[in-house]
């Protein structure tokens, strides 16, 4: 078998708010697991032990895709530490500022999906990310992740509850503070979303919509709650990043 089809490697998303792991074998991701940011440099010949999951070779090349610069920086100490930068990114148009986890995953939907696309990526930001069928940027969103919004109100305001996101929407027209807060962020952002949905597939009627992210599923499942019509275009695949991590591997441009 061809070495670099073989050989293993992982991925590492430096979120907001955790690391995100992929276990590669060549191009198939055989595993995924979640760990939180770690707090002092990694030692150059090897990852710290409790990061992984199952037994592993922990001396594996690294890809790195990070939004989170103080985090980067304790990762670099690592002998084989290869971090993804934008412009390695085959797509056109990204502006410079633009996060690498929003690039990799339009990437990613893109190879796994087709272009055009929409991504949405539900984490501890909201992002929308349109791909055209050239592979160029056509623009998006970026607002507060649901998870935030909710844990914005309990902590800049004296009186309003800490609320979990919850399974199930609640009424529309609620009649007491925990559901009036439920129903106020998530009818809000559920047609806000909807309004950008239905945009793009004025514009691009075949295209697929794709949600990542953490809340993906959740998000998908309020939606079927709603009987959105738009239901049979959108996809839930939480591994873009890692697809679009994948297609560079292939490139040839990471070990």
């Amino acid at each position: 078998m061809n070495r670099k089809i073989s050989q293993e490697w992982l991925g590492l998303i430096i979120g907001n708010s955790r690391l995100h792991w992929g276990y590669f074998q060549g191009e198939i991701l055989q595993r995924t697991w979640d760990t939180v940011h770690i707090q002092e440099y990694v030692k150059p010949l090897e990852l710290p032990n409790n990061f992984l999951s199952f037994s592993l070779d922990n001396s594996l090349p690294l890809m790195i895709a990070s939004v989170v610069p103080s985090q980067t920086q304790l990762w670099q100490t690592y002998q084989k530490f290869n971090l993804v930068r934008l412009d390695d990114v085959p797509l056109n148009n990204l502006y410079p500022s633009m996060g690498i986890d929003r690039a990799l995953a339009a990437l990613g939907g893109g190879e796994m999906y087709q272009f055009p696309c929409l991504i949405i990526d539900a984490g501890t930001a909201l992002t929308l990310t349109g791909i055209d069928g050239d592979r160029t940027f056509i623009g998006g969103a970026i607002l507060p992740g649901l998870k935030l919004q909710f844990d914005s109100l309990s902590t800049k305001t004296a009186a309003l509850p800490n609320i979990s996101l919850p399974k199930k929407l609640s009424d529309r027209w609620a009649n007491n503070t925990e559901n009036s807060i439920i129903s106020g962020i998530l009818y809000t952002v559920l047609g806000g979303i909807k309004t950008f949905i239905d945009d793009w597939l004025i514009k691009y009627p075949e295209s697929k919509i794709i949600l990542t992210g953490g809340d993906a599923t959740q998000l998908y499942d309020y939606w079927q709650q709603e009987n959105y019509e738009q239901l049979e275009q959108i996809i839930v695949d939480p591994n873009l990043i890692f697809w679009g991590m994948r297609s560079l591997y292939v490139s040839g441009l990471y070990f």
